[in-house]
């Protein structure tokens, strides 16, 4: 301890010294701050876990056959099937799956029809494999979308991961409202183009439905009782030409109830070779029904076939019409690929919008012609992570202001409630510095996350108390007769053993949390922070105590 006090005692005795300290620590805390506008430090509200399961969502254009959507899951089963790490594959064609934590928000329960399908992906267990999850659907994602997307023109394949926290619509979601449904689709695509040229976003998509021609049969119900006939037999011969049907039952014995016999033609003779009006009829042609003289009556003489367009679903929300561009990020923040975004969005748009900025990062565009206002909302995981850090960043600054108050109670100095604030605070150059070092050693990225800023929160109580150790014990030794540099250096010397002894307690019980996959920030903020709160206070603290005039 003779070592440690004769170490400050020299400090305080030398004024370049002192500025040497104030300088080094300033140069750190600048150093620190500017690791986040160079991206040495991501942050990010929680990193990627690493689960037993994941999905895949298929998305055909609307009016897309079930033989197309087949068509797709056997590529991406077949792709599957060659990861050895893949334990089994469940294939939801036509709906979505049985609902997981993911699906809940993203809407996987309402999927119902012939051009969507939903693929759940079981992986052994995670001591059992060396590749994350996350990892393996960064590496699986661009090799399926190749090889299956083309298969079916407009197909949307996307890679849908177990959340880490709060589950959202994607990690980013781009609201667009506006009044006129034509100019609301136009400027919605202009964005979706933008957002799939952006660096780091993947399996973008609009949640909108595409205006398509179906066939529409109106049976003539004059010429069905004219003919002999029933609207039960058109209906059943319909179904059992494009759906299939249960035609008669079997009785066994060894079964408690009959049998139903189902009947389905082959998908060869279910296809149109080009969807057509004559091609449909040429099909009902070939389709007869035996009224009750024995007649077979052709299907086409009694059924009118209609061109019509499809009636897309209106989004809208608040009220307010609106369309929803949809984007996941690739391993990285939704912070960067955003802000990218939203200024080749500002850029590319300009020309024939007059873009303004609203709340936060959403953005106002005016028509130039026609004087149309829409509106661009950012939401999706990227809204949680901002409504994350806003309110552990209001809930930092409560902490601050709670410890500044309480200490000019109790010491009735502005100055020492000053420095004991600054030196708490300044724990947070451990922080950021803890992340920069373990992102040097990890195989994936480490994000500073919400985790983390909850231990920067956490260590404000204990730099604080490092900081009241040394101010109490220099000012009893001042009370005694000690010269002020000497008591402060003494008073350093004497509490640096328990100062020790804490930190290495909270190093010790934080090491088992810093390779959590979701609770490592939290680990590292504690134990780099510490390391930096205890430099702090047994240097810098006692250089301001030294200048303070209210510590005598």
């Amino acid at each position: 301890m003779a070592r440690i006090e004769h170490f400050i005692y020299s400090i305080l005795m030398e004024t370049s010294k002192k500025r040497l300290v104030l300088l080094i620590t300033l140069l750190a805390f600048i150093a620190s701050l500017l690791m986040f506008p160079t991206k040495l430090v991501l942050a990010k509200m929680l990193p990627g876990k690493s689960s037993n399961t994941f999905s895949i969502y298929i998305d055909l254009p609307n009016g897309s056959s079930n033989i197309q959507t087949k068509q797709v899951n056997t590529c991406v089963v077949a792709l599957l099937q060659q990861e050895k790490e893949v334990q089994n594959i469940e294939v939801f064609n036509g709906m979505g799956s049985p609902l997981d934590y993911a699906g809940l928000v993203k809407g996987s329960g309402f999927k119902m029809g012939e051009h969507v399908s939903e693929i759940v992906v079981n992986l052994t267990g995670i001591h059992a494999r060396k590749e994350a999850s996350f990892t393996m659907v960064h590496r699986l994602r661009p090799v399926i979308q190749k090889a299956c997307e083309p298969l079916v023109l407009g197909t949307s394949i996307k890679m849908v991961e177990q959340p880490a926290g709060p589950p959202t619509l994607a990690s980013i979601v781009i609201e667009l409202y506006g009044k006129n449904e034509a100019s609301l689709n136009t400027l919605a695509s202009e964005v979706k183009s933008i957002v799939a040229q952006t660096k780091d976003l993947v399996d973008v998509d609009t949640l909108n439905d595409d205006i398509y021609t179906k066939f529409e049969l109106a049976v003539d119900k004059e010429k069905i009782a004219r003919s002999g006939l029933s609207i039960q037999q058109v209906n059943e011969i319909l179904y059992l030409a494009f759906e299939g049907m249960s035609i008669t039952y079997k009785n066994s014995a060894d079964s408690p109830t009959q049998i139903p016999l189902f009947v389905v033609l082959s998908d060869a003779t279910k296809m149109l070779n080009h969807v057509s009006k004559e091609e449909l009829l040429a099909k009902f042609s070939s389709l007869k029904l035996m009224n009750m003289q024995g007649m077979m009556i052709p299907l086409s003489e009694i059924v009118t076939v209609k061109e019509v367009k499809s009636m897309p679903t209106n989004m809208s929300k608040n009220l307010e019409r609106m369309v929803s561009i949809v984007a996941e990020t690739d391993l990285v923040s939704q912070v960067y690929p955003l802000l990218d975004a939203r200024a080749q969005i500002k850029e590319k748009l300009s020309n024939r919008y007059e873009i303004s900025n609203s709340h936060l990062f959403d953005l106002a565009l005016k028509d130039k012609q026609t004087g149309e206002v829409f509106k661009l909302v950012w939401d999706g995981e990227m809204k949680v992570t901002m409504d994350t850090f806003r309110d552990l960043g209001a809930a930092f600054i409560a902490a601050l202001v709670l410890i500044f108050l309480l200490m000019v109670i109790y010491y009735k100095s502005f100055s020492i409630a000053g420095i004991i604030l600054l030196g708490s605070f300044l724990s947070i150059i451990g922080v950021i510095f803890g992340h920069w070092f373990m992102n040097l050693f990890t195989r994936d990225t480490f994000f500073l996350t919400a985790t983390s800023l909850i231990g920067f929160i956490a260590l404000m109580g204990i730099s604080s108390r490092n900081s009241l150790l040394l101010i109490d014990f220099c000012m009893s030794l001042m009370h005694k007769g000690m010269d002020k540099k000497r008591a402060i250096a003494v008073a350093t010397a004497t509490r640096a053993k328990p100062i020790f002894l804490t930190a290495a307690a909270i190093i010790l019980a934080s090491t088992l949390l810093a390779s959590d996959p979701i609770f490592g920030g939290l680990g590292v903020a504690l134990i780099f922070g510490t390391i930096a709160a205890v430099i702090v206070s047994l240097i810098f603290v006692p250089v301001l105590m030294d200048g303070a005039k209210d510590v005598h």
